[in-house]
Protein backbone atom coordinates (compact mmCIF):
# COMPACT_ATOMS: atom_id res chain seq x y z
CA UNK A 1 0.00 0.00 0.00
CA UNK A 2 1.37 3.41 -0.94
CA UNK A 3 2.32 5.98 1.67
CA UNK A 4 -0.61 8.31 2.33
CA UNK A 5 -1.05 11.46 4.32
CA UNK A 6 -3.92 10.81 6.73
CA UNK A 7 -6.22 13.69 7.67
CA UNK A 8 -8.75 13.45 10.49
CA UNK A 9 -11.42 15.93 9.45
CA UNK A 10 -13.02 17.77 12.35
CA UNK A 11 -15.77 19.36 10.28
CA UNK A 12 -17.33 18.96 6.86
CA UNK A 13 -15.49 22.08 5.72
CA UNK A 14 -12.19 20.53 6.85
CA UNK A 15 -12.93 17.42 4.81
CA UNK A 16 -13.91 19.41 1.74
CA UNK A 17 -10.76 21.51 1.93
CA UNK A 18 -8.61 18.38 2.26
CA UNK A 19 -10.36 16.63 -0.62
CA UNK A 20 -8.12 17.95 -3.35
CA UNK A 21 -7.57 16.47 -6.77
CA UNK A 22 -5.54 13.54 -5.45
CA UNK A 23 -7.42 12.65 -2.26
CA UNK A 24 -9.71 9.82 -1.21
CA UNK A 25 -12.38 9.99 1.49
CA UNK A 26 -12.93 7.14 3.92
CA UNK A 27 -15.82 6.37 6.26
CA UNK A 28 -16.21 2.74 7.37
CA UNK A 29 -13.40 1.74 5.06
CA UNK A 30 -14.87 -1.63 4.08
CA UNK A 31 -14.61 -0.79 0.38
CA UNK A 32 -12.06 2.01 0.30
CA UNK A 33 -9.22 0.08 1.95
CA UNK A 34 -9.62 -2.83 -0.45
CA UNK A 35 -9.42 -0.45 -3.39
CA UNK A 36 -6.28 1.19 -2.05
CA UNK A 37 -4.54 -2.04 -1.06
CA UNK A 38 -5.13 -3.56 -4.48
CA UNK A 39 -4.23 -0.32 -6.32
CA UNK A 40 -7.38 -0.39 -8.39
CA UNK A 41 -7.47 3.33 -9.14
CA UNK A 42 -5.61 4.66 -12.20
CA UNK A 43 -3.80 7.13 -9.93
CA UNK A 44 -3.12 6.31 -6.28
CA UNK A 45 -4.31 9.05 -3.91
CA UNK A 46 -1.83 10.98 -1.82
CA UNK A 47 -4.25 11.98 0.93
CA UNK A 48 -6.78 9.90 2.88
CA UNK A 49 -9.49 12.04 4.44
CA UNK A 50 -11.08 10.39 7.46
CA UNK A 51 -14.77 11.33 7.78
CA UNK A 52 -15.43 9.31 10.95
CA UNK A 53 -14.01 12.11 13.09
CA UNK A 54 -16.71 14.56 11.97
CA UNK A 55 -19.35 14.81 14.72
CA UNK A 56 -23.06 14.96 14.02
CA UNK A 57 -23.26 12.69 10.95
CA UNK A 58 -24.22 9.47 12.73
CA UNK A 59 -27.88 9.54 13.71
CA UNK A 60 -31.38 8.27 12.95
CA UNK A 61 -34.09 10.84 13.65
CA UNK A 62 -37.80 10.80 12.93
CA UNK A 63 -39.14 14.24 12.07
CA UNK A 64 -42.52 15.64 11.04
CA UNK A 65 -41.59 15.21 7.39
CA UNK A 66 -40.23 11.70 7.73
CA UNK A 67 -36.99 9.95 8.66
CA UNK A 68 -33.54 11.53 8.50
CA UNK A 69 -30.36 9.45 8.61
CA UNK A 70 -26.82 10.78 8.86
CA UNK A 71 -24.41 9.51 6.23
CA UNK A 72 -22.03 8.05 8.84
CA UNK A 73 -24.76 5.93 10.44
CA UNK A 74 -23.62 2.33 10.52
CA UNK A 75 -25.63 -0.36 8.79
CA UNK A 76 -25.92 -2.36 12.03
CA UNK A 77 -27.58 0.64 13.71
CA UNK A 78 -30.13 0.86 10.91
CA UNK A 79 -30.92 -2.84 11.36
CA UNK A 80 -31.32 -2.37 15.13
CA UNK A 81 -33.36 0.84 15.01
CA UNK A 82 -36.92 0.37 16.29
CA UNK A 83 -38.31 3.28 14.27
CA UNK A 84 -36.72 1.94 11.08
CA UNK A 85 -37.99 -1.60 11.64
CA UNK A 86 -41.52 -0.46 12.48
CA UNK A 87 -42.09 2.21 9.83
CA UNK A 88 -39.39 1.79 7.17
CA UNK A 89 -38.95 -1.97 7.30
CA UNK A 90 -37.56 -2.33 3.78
CA UNK A 91 -34.57 -0.25 4.86
CA UNK A 92 -33.83 -2.53 7.80
CA UNK A 93 -34.26 -5.63 5.62
CA UNK A 94 -31.90 -4.28 2.95
CA UNK A 95 -29.28 -3.33 5.54
CA UNK A 96 -29.50 -6.74 7.21
CA UNK A 97 -28.92 -8.47 3.85
CA UNK A 98 -25.57 -6.75 3.36
CA UNK A 99 -22.40 -8.82 3.78
CA UNK A 100 -21.60 -10.05 7.30
CA UNK A 101 -22.09 -8.68 10.84
CA UNK A 102 -18.48 -7.52 10.86
CA UNK A 103 -19.01 -5.50 7.69
CA UNK A 104 -22.31 -4.06 8.94
CA UNK A 105 -20.60 -3.02 12.17
CA UNK A 106 -18.17 -0.87 10.17
CA UNK A 107 -19.96 0.05 6.94
CA UNK A 108 -22.05 3.22 6.76
CA UNK A 109 -25.15 4.06 4.79
CA UNK A 110 -23.27 6.82 2.97
CA UNK A 111 -20.47 4.44 2.10
CA UNK A 112 -22.90 1.83 0.84
CA UNK A 113 -24.46 4.39 -1.50
CA UNK A 114 -21.09 5.64 -2.76
CA UNK A 115 -19.16 2.36 -3.03
CA UNK A 116 -17.43 1.35 -6.22
CA UNK A 117 -18.80 -1.31 -8.53
CA UNK A 118 -17.88 -4.96 -8.05
CA UNK A 119 -17.15 -5.56 -11.75
CA UNK A 120 -14.21 -7.95 -11.88
CA UNK A 121 -12.61 -6.12 -14.80
CA UNK A 122 -12.69 -2.86 -12.83
CA UNK A 123 -11.54 -4.67 -9.68
CA UNK A 124 -8.75 -6.71 -11.28
CA UNK A 125 -5.61 -5.74 -9.35
CA UNK A 126 -2.32 -5.15 -11.17
CA UNK A 127 -0.83 -7.49 -8.55
CA UNK A 128 -2.46 -10.35 -10.50
CA UNK A 129 -0.20 -9.51 -13.44
CA UNK A 130 -2.99 -7.93 -15.48
CA UNK A 131 -5.30 -4.98 -15.09
CA UNK A 132 -7.93 -3.44 -17.34
CA UNK A 133 -8.06 0.24 -18.26
CA UNK A 134 -11.80 0.09 -18.81
CA UNK A 135 -14.29 2.81 -19.70
CA UNK A 136 -15.03 3.37 -16.02
CA UNK A 137 -11.37 4.25 -15.46
CA UNK A 138 -11.22 6.58 -18.43
CA UNK A 139 -10.57 4.05 -21.17
CA UNK A 140 -12.69 3.32 -24.22
CA UNK A 141 -13.73 -0.30 -23.70
CA UNK A 142 -16.13 -2.11 -21.38
CA UNK A 143 -14.40 -5.47 -21.30
CA UNK A 144 -17.54 -7.20 -20.00
CA UNK A 145 -19.31 -6.79 -23.35
CA UNK A 146 -17.15 -9.39 -25.06
CA UNK A 147 -15.92 -11.05 -21.88
CA UNK A 148 -17.27 -12.76 -18.77
CA UNK A 149 -20.47 -10.83 -18.12
CA UNK A 150 -22.40 -13.25 -15.89
CA UNK A 151 -23.19 -10.60 -13.28
CA UNK A 152 -23.42 -7.53 -15.47
CA UNK A 153 -26.28 -5.32 -16.65
CA UNK A 154 -29.30 -6.50 -18.59
CA UNK A 155 -30.74 -2.99 -18.65
CA UNK A 156 -29.33 0.47 -19.23
CA UNK A 157 -25.75 -0.47 -20.04
CA UNK A 158 -24.11 2.09 -22.31
CA UNK A 159 -20.37 2.46 -22.23
CA UNK A 160 -20.22 0.50 -18.97
CA UNK A 161 -22.23 -2.60 -18.08
CA UNK A 162 -21.23 -2.82 -14.42
CA UNK A 163 -24.21 -2.83 -12.06
CA UNK A 164 -24.89 -0.59 -9.08
CA UNK A 165 -23.79 -2.63 -6.03
CA UNK A 166 -25.82 -0.76 -3.38
CA UNK A 167 -28.69 -2.60 -1.68
CA UNK A 168 -29.53 0.52 0.32
CA UNK A 169 -30.06 2.43 -2.92
CA UNK A 170 -32.81 0.02 -3.97
CA UNK A 171 -34.65 0.36 -0.66
CA UNK A 172 -34.23 4.13 -0.58
CA UNK A 173 -35.56 4.49 -4.13
CA UNK A 174 -38.63 2.49 -3.13
CA UNK A 175 -39.10 4.95 -0.25
CA UNK A 176 -38.62 7.97 -2.56
CA UNK A 177 -35.61 9.21 -0.60
CA UNK A 178 -33.55 12.33 -1.20
CA UNK A 179 -29.84 12.86 -0.53
CA UNK A 180 -28.18 16.01 0.83
CA UNK A 181 -24.73 16.86 -0.49
CA UNK A 182 -22.31 19.51 0.73
CA UNK A 183 -19.61 21.06 -1.43
CA UNK A 184 -17.00 23.81 -1.19
CA UNK A 185 -17.90 27.33 -0.10
CA UNK A 186 -20.79 26.09 2.03
CA UNK A 187 -22.73 25.06 -1.05
CA UNK A 188 -25.43 22.46 -0.38
CA UNK A 189 -27.86 20.66 -2.63
CA UNK A 190 -30.55 18.03 -2.19
CA UNK A 191 -31.31 15.59 -4.97
CA UNK A 192 -33.63 12.62 -5.43
CA UNK A 193 -31.87 9.30 -5.05
CA UNK A 194 -32.82 8.40 -8.64
CA UNK A 195 -30.63 11.32 -9.80
CA UNK A 196 -27.62 10.27 -7.70
CA UNK A 197 -26.37 7.54 -10.04
CA UNK A 198 -25.05 7.56 -13.59
CA UNK A 199 -23.77 4.79 -15.84
CA UNK A 200 -20.26 5.42 -14.48
CA UNK A 201 -21.03 5.77 -10.77
CA UNK A 202 -22.40 8.70 -8.77
CA UNK A 203 -22.75 12.39 -9.57
CA UNK A 204 -20.48 13.35 -6.67
CA UNK A 205 -17.62 15.68 -7.49
CA UNK A 206 -14.18 15.23 -5.95
CA UNK A 207 -14.82 17.72 -3.15
CA UNK A 208 -18.44 16.87 -2.35
CA UNK A 209 -19.72 14.81 0.58
CA UNK A 210 -23.04 13.09 1.22
CA UNK A 211 -24.25 14.41 4.58
CA UNK A 212 -27.65 12.83 5.17
CA UNK A 213 -30.60 11.00 3.66
CA UNK A 214 -34.23 12.04 4.04
CA UNK A 215 -37.13 9.60 3.65
CA UNK A 216 -40.75 10.78 3.58
CA UNK A 217 -43.38 8.94 5.60
CA UNK A 218 -44.59 5.84 3.71
CA UNK A 219 -48.29 5.68 2.88
CA UNK A 220 -50.29 4.27 5.83
CA UNK A 221 -50.58 0.50 5.64
CA UNK A 222 -48.21 0.14 2.67
CA UNK A 223 -46.49 -3.24 2.52
CA UNK A 224 -42.72 -2.99 2.05
CA UNK A 225 -40.67 -5.90 0.72
CA UNK A 226 -36.99 -6.40 -0.12
CA UNK A 227 -35.82 -9.59 -1.82
CA UNK A 228 -32.29 -10.43 -2.91
CA UNK A 229 -30.95 -13.36 -4.91
CA UNK A 230 -27.30 -14.31 -4.43
CA UNK A 231 -25.26 -17.47 -4.57
CA UNK A 232 -24.47 -17.45 -0.84
CA UNK A 233 -26.93 -16.08 1.70
CA UNK A 234 -24.13 -14.33 3.58
CA UNK A 235 -21.42 -12.06 2.17
CA UNK A 236 -22.36 -12.05 -1.52
CA UNK A 237 -23.56 -9.04 -3.45
CA UNK A 238 -26.92 -9.29 -5.19
CA UNK A 239 -27.22 -10.99 -8.54
CA UNK A 240 -30.71 -9.48 -8.66
CA UNK A 241 -32.68 -7.63 -5.99
CA UNK A 242 -36.21 -6.26 -5.91
CA UNK A 243 -37.76 -3.73 -3.56
CA UNK A 244 -41.45 -2.92 -3.48
CA UNK A 245 -43.98 -0.83 -1.58
CA UNK A 246 -47.62 -1.66 -2.30
CA UNK A 247 -50.64 0.25 -1.00
CA UNK A 248 -54.02 -1.47 -1.03
CA UNK A 249 -57.57 -0.42 -0.26
CA UNK A 250 -60.09 -3.21 0.18
CA UNK A 251 -57.67 -5.56 -1.53
CA UNK A 252 -57.18 -3.37 -4.61
CA UNK A 253 -53.75 -1.90 -5.34
CA UNK A 254 -54.01 1.89 -5.27
CA UNK A 255 -50.31 2.73 -5.48
CA UNK A 256 -47.07 0.84 -6.12
CA UNK A 257 -43.34 1.41 -6.26
CA UNK A 258 -41.20 -1.42 -7.60
CA UNK A 259 -37.42 -1.04 -7.96
CA UNK A 260 -34.93 -3.48 -9.49
CA UNK A 261 -31.36 -3.74 -8.26
CA UNK A 262 -28.17 -5.29 -9.70
CA UNK A 263 -29.63 -5.39 -13.21
CA UNK A 264 -28.35 -2.01 -14.42
CA UNK A 265 -25.72 0.64 -13.63
CA UNK A 266 -28.41 2.38 -11.55
CA UNK A 267 -31.43 1.21 -9.56
CA UNK A 268 -34.32 0.83 -12.02
CA UNK A 269 -37.90 1.84 -11.30
CA UNK A 270 -40.15 -0.78 -12.89
CA UNK A 271 -42.89 1.62 -13.99
CA UNK A 272 -44.57 -0.81 -16.38
CA UNK A 273 -44.83 -3.38 -13.62
CA UNK A 274 -46.39 -0.82 -11.33
CA UNK A 275 -49.01 0.10 -13.91
CA UNK A 276 -49.83 -3.58 -14.42
CA UNK A 277 -51.10 -3.92 -10.84
CA UNK A 278 -52.57 -0.50 -10.07
CA UNK A 279 -56.35 -0.69 -9.84
CA UNK A 280 -56.26 -4.49 -9.63
CA UNK A 281 -56.39 -7.12 -6.95
CA UNK A 282 -52.94 -8.66 -6.82
CA UNK A 283 -53.20 -12.37 -7.47
CA UNK A 284 -50.96 -14.86 -9.26
CA UNK A 285 -52.14 -13.69 -12.68
CA UNK A 286 -51.62 -9.96 -12.14
CA UNK A 287 -48.31 -10.61 -10.36
CA UNK A 288 -47.13 -12.60 -13.39
CA UNK A 289 -48.21 -9.77 -15.68
CA UNK A 290 -46.22 -7.31 -13.58
CA UNK A 291 -43.19 -9.60 -13.56
CA UNK A 292 -43.25 -9.84 -17.35
CA UNK A 293 -43.67 -6.08 -17.68
CA UNK A 294 -40.71 -5.49 -15.34
CA UNK A 295 -38.26 -7.12 -17.75
CA UNK A 296 -39.64 -5.65 -20.96
CA UNK A 297 -36.80 -4.00 -22.83
CA UNK A 298 -34.02 -6.01 -21.22
CA UNK A 299 -31.01 -6.68 -23.42
CA UNK A 300 -28.94 -9.45 -21.84
CA UNK A 301 -25.32 -9.94 -22.74
CA UNK A 302 -23.90 -13.28 -23.85
CA UNK A 303 -23.80 -14.91 -20.40
CA UNK A 304 -26.44 -13.22 -18.23
CA UNK A 305 -29.85 -13.91 -19.76
CA UNK A 306 -30.63 -16.01 -16.68
CA UNK A 307 -30.97 -12.73 -14.73
CA UNK A 308 -34.16 -11.97 -16.66
CA UNK A 309 -35.90 -15.03 -15.22
CA UNK A 310 -34.61 -14.33 -11.72
CA UNK A 311 -35.92 -10.78 -11.94
CA UNK A 312 -39.35 -12.00 -12.99
CA UNK A 313 -39.42 -14.53 -10.17
CA UNK A 314 -38.46 -11.96 -7.53
CA UNK A 315 -40.99 -9.39 -8.73
CA UNK A 316 -43.78 -11.97 -8.66
CA UNK A 317 -42.73 -13.22 -5.25
CA UNK A 318 -42.52 -9.70 -3.80
CA UNK A 319 -46.05 -8.92 -4.96
CA UNK A 320 -47.56 -12.13 -3.60
CA UNK A 321 -45.96 -12.01 -0.14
Amino acid sequence: MDNLRHVNAGTLDDAIRAAGENAQMIAGGTDCLSILKNRLLPHSPEVLVNLKTIPGLEYIAEENSGLKIGALTRLCDIVASRVVRENYGILADAAKSIASPQIRNMGTIGGNLCQETRCWYYRCSPFTGRSYFCSRKGGRVCFAVAGDNRYHAILGGKGCFAVCPSDMAVALEVLDATISIKGPGGGERTIALRDFYTVFGTILKQNEIVTDIHIPHPPPGARQTFLKFRLRKAIDFAIVSVGSMITREEGVCTDARIVLGAVAPTPVRALAAEEAIKGNIIDAETAQMAATAAVAGTRPLSMNAYKVEITKALVKRALLL
